[in-house]
């Protein structure tokens, strides 16, 4: 029998590439979401689309009836879009959250997989930091994020399985291209003005490609329970300091479109987030190895802009979430 997989917020960056992976797989895929964003998703005879709030409880809970597997990945997803008005964000990003996984146990879903994020950790000298170092989350968008996880455990059974991801940053060419992410927006400035712009440096910052989250969800959902019930699993591949992506950056850039050479410039931050993540743990468990590095998303990034596919990247909103967030003045 095909399994089901509900993805919220599956018409987003991640999802793009997420949702017809799925789908080519074998899977029917259920995309729930409000489409804030471009939706590039195409049209596939397995593929449904309900433009819906998660915060709408019973239709979130129709929604799940016949699903097997819960992907959450729906949220305000970054610090400046959650301060654009904190009430709205902690209603997306939190206070719906438990009723959502108490509506989609009663409807029979098996499997409850809930992307949190790598930045609940807030700054740490660590030299590794794994699943069980404290959360010390410097913004509202990383506590809501962390207050989040014990919610899922708590209606864990043997019929619901309930699992935890934090990735890294995640970076690399979608359908839906996000160019408000550290590797990716370097990689646009990189590539239209032939300078790259750090604030800080040093801080250091876990990286994801995009294609292995996309692997890692899919893994996920195959997984035998009694290796992922109940866990939390840090998701990552390189740590790297801003100025050491900015140099990657120049580099694949300066490889892939040639031309005048990327100037570097550092000026001081605020931004005080810096952590190293460790991602041993779901190795050992699930067996999942990123293939993909932070300089094989700017090289796909480059592609993408020769041919054309991100026009108007320096310009134009569809790429920042914030500013799509303000212009639809979302309540």
């Amino acid at each position: 029998m095909t399994k089901k997989i509900l993805i919220t917020g599956g018409a987003g960056y991640v999802g793009h590439v997420l949702a017809p992976q799925l789908l080519n797989a074998g899977y029917d895929v259920l995309v729930y979401d409000m489409l804030f964003f471009e939706n590039n998703l195409k049209a596939h005879p397995n593929l449904e689309i309900i433009q819906a709030d998660i915060r709408d409880t019973d239709r979130f809970g129709k929604a799940c009836e016949g699903v097997d597997t819960v992907l959450h990945l729906a949220c305000i997803s970054n610090d400046p879009s959650f301060e654009l008005d904190k009430d709205l964000s902690e209603s997306i990003n939190y206070t719906c959250f438990e009723p959502m996984v108490i509506a989609a146990k009663k409807a029979g879903v098996k499997r409850f997989v809930y992307c949190s994020s790598s930045s609940v950790y807030g700054v740490s000298d660590k030299p590794n930091v794994t699943e069980d170092h404290p959360l010390v989350p410097l913004t509202l968008y990383n506590k809501f994020k962390g207050l989040c996880e014990p919610l899922l455990f708590k209606h864990m059974s043997d019929d619901f399985i309930c699992v935890t991801i934090r990735p890294a940053t995640v970076c690399g060419y979608s359908p839906k291209t996000r160019l408000d992410l550290s590797v990716n927006i370097l990689t646009n400035h990189a590539v239209n003005n032939r300078k790259i712009l750090v604030f800080g440096g040093e801080q250091l910052r876990p990286n994801l490609h995009i294609q292995d989250m996309a692997d890692l969800y899919e893994l996920l959902i195959e997984a035998p329970s009694e290796f992922i019930q109940g866990e939390t699993f840090n998701a990552g591949y390189q740590n790297m300091s801003i100025l050491d992506i900015a140099k990657a950056v120049k580099k694949v850039v300066e490889e892939e479109i040639p031309g005048k050479s990327i100037e570097i410039e550092v000026s001081e931050s605020n931004d005080l987030r810096s952590y190293h993540i460790n991602s041993e743990k779901i190795n050992k468990k699930i067996g999942f190895i990123p293939k993909y590095s932070v300089e094989d998303a700017v090289r796909g990034l480059c592609k993408a802009f020769s041919a054309g596919n991100l026009p108007d990247s320096m310009n134009a909103d569809k790429y920042s979430n914030v500013r799509v967030l303000k212009n639809k003045a979302v309540a």
